[in-house]
């Protein structure tokens, strides 16, 4: 068990200040008059969108969140900053490593690089980067998922519940962990019914671009989509769904939402009508348990997979519509055992 620290709120604010001022390029002198204890909690730095996104950062600060609450330590969720360099990444870590956080989380791929140089350097800190695998070291924990696997349920949903036989997919950039999703849904679709026809479209070539962060993007791809008769629309675009949602509300047609059960979200309440289900990612289960093991002692390492076996990935069931659709939830079951038992094999690209 660590030793755990209790701070005031006095402290906790000046500890704030003083991550936002590293975050922002302080010096590796100021970031090391802070604590060196390592006692204290789990730190998660955002991937692109940041907090507020109501889907994948949203979803690691709910787990920081209830790790918060469980032990009773401190804990710190830094945002992204436009333009930074893997360098300015890798500083960002090393800061709340030196601040004495652990374990420390990259939120996002894009962490791979900043990541691996910051654990050679903290060899004694457990680092996690979500939705990487590359990253190959004894204090680093690669926590990936089976995003297809929910991807491809979605695409059952959105087969049964169209009524043009047209249905979209808009994922936020063009790479390889947003092709899972893609792969996923098309197969899930022709397998359920081959002649509803998908309309894939990616908002950008590369994160830089917005594809994660620009809900305008989004909401336009998803209005092409539907004035060529896609009455479904499912999103794997980071913040950027929250356009093509909008889209689907005012279009009066089906949304898809993803890693978050986006019919709960606040933000999204207005909408909420229109989104049949989400295909969803346990993020928050993945941080919470990273952080759990290494309050127990026993810290994880290399490679963390969530799949519908273990529950991590799955379908949200809130809307009332789509929960109590007999036909439809029949046909989810069905095809979720055939996946979990190997009879049908979900492709990831």
């Amino acid at each position: 068990m660590r030793r755990i620290s209790r701070i005031t709120v006095a402290g906790a604010a000046t500890a704030s200040l003083a991550l936002a001022l590293s975050a922002c390029g302080g010096t590796s002198t100021e970031a090391s008059s802070e604590s060196k204890g390592g006692d204290k909690g789990l730190a998660i730095a955002y991937d692109v969108g940041g907090k507020g996104d109501q889907s994948f950062n949203d979803a690691a600060y709910a787990g920081l969140e209830q790790a918060k609450k469980e032990f009773g330590y401190d804990t710190a969720d830094i945002e992204p900053t436009e333009g930074e360099t893997n360098a300015d990444k890798e500083q960002r870590l090393v800061s709340l490593a030196r601040q004495g956080y652990n374990p420390v989380i990259g939120v996002g791929y894009a962490y791979a690089a900043a990541v691996k140089g910051a654990a050679e350097k903290f060899p004694d800190t457990t680092f996690g980067i979500v939705d990487d695998s590359t990253v190959e070291s004894k204090n680093v924990a690669d926590l990936v998922f089976s995003e297809e696997q929910a991807s491809y349920l979605a695409g059952v949903a959105a087969a049964k519940s169209t009524k043009t036989n047209t249905v979209g997919f808009v994922g936020g950039v063009d790479i390889p962990l947003i092709h899972k999703f893609q792969a996923g849904f098309e197969q899930g679709v022709k397998d359920t019914d081959p002649k509803v026809k998908v309309l894939s479209q990616y908002l950008t070539q590369t994160a830089e671009e917005g594809g994660f962060s620009s809900p305008d993007k989004g909401k336009s791809a998803a209005e092409g989509q539907i004035e060529k008769k896609a009455d479904v629309v499912y999103a794997a675009a980071g913040l950027s769904g929250q356009g093509v949602i909008e889209a689907a509300a005012a279009n009066k047609v089906w949304a898809i939402g993803v890693d978050s059960d986006q019919y709960k979200q606040e933000a999204l309440a207005k909408y909420k009508d229109s989104i049949l289900t989400s295909a969803m990612k346990d993020v928050a289960k993945a941080v919470h348990n990273l952080a759990k093991s290494v309050e127990d002692g026993k810290p994880e390492t290399g490679i963390v997979r969530g799949d519908l076996k273990t529950g991590e990935v799955s379908l949200s069931n809130s809307n009332p519509k789509f929960a109590d659709n007999t036909e439809l939830q029949d046909a989810i079951k069905t095809a979720k055992e055939k996946i979990i038992s190997g009879e049908i094999k979900v492709k990831s690209s």
